[in-house]
């Protein structure tokens, strides 16, 4: 991701409709898991700026692993969790059979060797652990958004479903959210491959706080039916995995 990127997402990532309203989903998806009631283990990969580690650390005993070292600062200064420098698929500084819970939340996409970064994640979890994973969905909404954001690709829910299963992974369910928005969002990035324009860095953009409230009210309508199964499509696949036995 472009330096200025990164802080631009730092300074809006508590209050932008979509970061605020992906982390009310991904809570009520994390509070459907079967993980133990005590405490348990959870590490978030790639936490970027630490955005989504308040969320997280709500939901057990957290760690954070972090590549890139001016976004890792960002996320140890918030002093929720510590925060090791690592990256995918090497070096992981974390044992095997760690975690009840990792979370690779819009990530798995800046990875070159996916494949092998998601086996390498498999052997992160205990028995019964899961993995919580978002990625951007529909090769054809490609736009500047994944060049200024150093993507390598997007996914479809049965891509995903296929890798994960070559990585040594179960797949307990994989759909597919942010589909209220769906037809603006796509209708914008057809428009502006056309055009020539195509908004890259929207994202990280604060819009006025009357769009803002109304746009993280329709994506936030989404929680009940992402947190029960997924939705058939949308901007994001969303999946729940365990290792295979």
């Amino acid at each position: 991701m472009r330096p200025e990127l990164l802080a631009q997402m730092a300074a809006v990532q508590q209050t932008h409709w979509w970061f605020a309203a992906r982390r009310d989903i991904l809570s009520s998806v994390i509070d459907g898991l079967d993980l133990p009631a005590a405490q348990p283990r959870v590490l978030e990969i790639g936490c970027g700026p630490g955005g989504n580690l308040a969320m997280l650390a709500r939901h057990g005993s957290l760690s954070a692993m972090e590549y890139a070292p001016e976004a890792r600062a960002a996320a140890a200064s918030l002093g929720l969790c510590p925060v090791e420098a690592g990256g995918l698929p090497e070096p992981v500084p974390f044992a095997d059979g760690s975690f009840d819970l990792v979370c690779l939340l819009d990530v798995l996409e800046h990875v070159e060797h996916d494949d092998a970064a998601l086996a390498r994640v498999a052997r992160l979890l205990k028995p019964g652990g899961r993995l919580l994973l978002t990625v951007p969905a529909y090769q054809w909404l490609w736009s500047d958004h994944d060049v200024d954001h150093h993507h390598h690709r997007r996914y479809t829910a049965s891509r995903l479903r296929s890798k994960a299963t070559t990585a040594g992974l179960v797949v307990h369910r994989a759909g597919y959210f942010n589909t209220v928005l769906f037809p603006l969002i796509a209708l914008a990035r057809l428009v502006g491959k056309l055009t020539g324009r195509t908004g890259g860095d929207a994202d990280t953009a604060l819009p006025a706080p009357w769009l803002n409230a109304t746009l993280r009210t329709l994506f936030g309508a989404e929680r009940p039916l992402v947190a029960r199964m997924g939705l058939p499509f949308g901007t994001s696949v969303i999946a729940v995995m365990g290792r295979s036995s």
